[in-house]
């Protein structure tokens, strides 16, 4: 048992590791093959560290590699993070932008095409795989992610729409400092890149997971120790073997669906998990404000009568 924890521990930070070289690349692609070249900005701060390169460049002739701004505007966000998502999603956060600064550095540029809509939309594509897949890791590529992130967790919103509403502020200082044709594009690029996102970030999608294995009361028992959820016990009967057992039913968000397969498959790697789709549940379901909560003091805070 002890053998299979540790290959599901160490398989879980090999692709975490890829996760982070692969939001490296497509971000360094999506800014040196497409965004930069047409003078179309990115989000977050990968798009203040293109409008801060480009002045310098503009005004005083001083070309600074976006990279670095990359990397230096994501320092004081990461103290915001470390309060707010708790010392491991910042630290793998670090890792990911000094990954996007590094291979930002290191991919040479280059133009794949002179259409500047067809730049704005696989450029935004690029830089949103990238962030997605952040985080749906449980991380992020720092910046307006974090921002996003937390205003995500509190309301319950898609992280993208909350992107897309902070990155409004690129759009407009990319209007004044430039051009409005450029602004125009660059709300394009970033509305790919929200789409892209909330295409691979599902936490706001709930589901219902339905596992049946021989092992219930651990396997319930493990869950509850993992994730902050109710879940409900159900008396069942195989239909071949004829074996009486529990099934197990609970509520989950696809984002803890990674952690609940994990665990399960870790207890009894011959469990049966069912994922339906939920549309909505009435009833309390605890943002992930509210599970820190719960964790730290063993109680949900009391809800707030509107």
């Amino acid at each position: 048992m002890s053998k299979l924890i540790g290959t599901y521990q160490e398989h879980q930070i090999l692709t975490k590791i890829g996760v982070i070289l692969l939001t490296g690349i497509t971000a360094a692609i999506g800014l040196n093959y497409f965004l930069i070249p047409a003078h179309v900005f990115s989000a977050g701060m990968n798009g203040m560290a293109q409008i801060i390169a480009s002045l310098l460049k503009t005004y005083f002739s001083i070309e600074v590699d976006t990279g670095m701004f990359i990397f230096l505007l994501n320092i004081p966000v990461f103290v915001l993070g470390y309060i707010k998502l708790g010392k491991s999603s910042t630290l793998l956060s670090f890792l990911t932008v000094l990954c996007i600064s590094v291979m930002t550095v290191i991919v040479p540029n280059g133009q794949v095409t002179d259409n500047i809509l067809m730049n704005a939309i696989v450029g935004g594509v690029f830089v949103g795989i990238g962030a997605g897949l952040s985080l749906k890791y449980g991380f992020t590529t720092g910046g307006m992610d974090i921002l996003s992130v937390i205003l995500s967790q509190v309301t319950g919103k898609t992280v993208g729409k909350y992107m897309f509403l902070l990155n409004g502020l690129i759009v407009m200082l990319a209007g004044f400092l430039f051009n409005w044709e450029s602004a125009l594009f660059t709300i394009i690029s970033i509305y790919c890149m929200t789409q892209v996102v909330d295409m691979i970030h599902t936490s706001h999608q709930k589901v219902t997971a339905m596992i049946v294995t021989v092992r219930p009361e651990e396997v319930a028992h493990a869950i509850s120790k993992r994730l902050v959820r109710g879940m409900t016990l159900l008396p069942s009967i195989g239909g071949y073997a004829k074996v009486e057992g529990k099934m197990i039913m609970m509520v989950v968000t696809r984002y803890e669906l990674y952690d609940l397969e994990q665990t399960v498959l870790t207890l009894d790697e011959n469990a049966f998990i069912n994922i339906l789709p939920t549309h909505s549940v009435i009833g309390r379901f605890a943002n992930e404000s509210e599970q820190k909560t719960y964790r730290a003091t063993g109680r949900f805070p009391e809800k707030k009568i509107k």
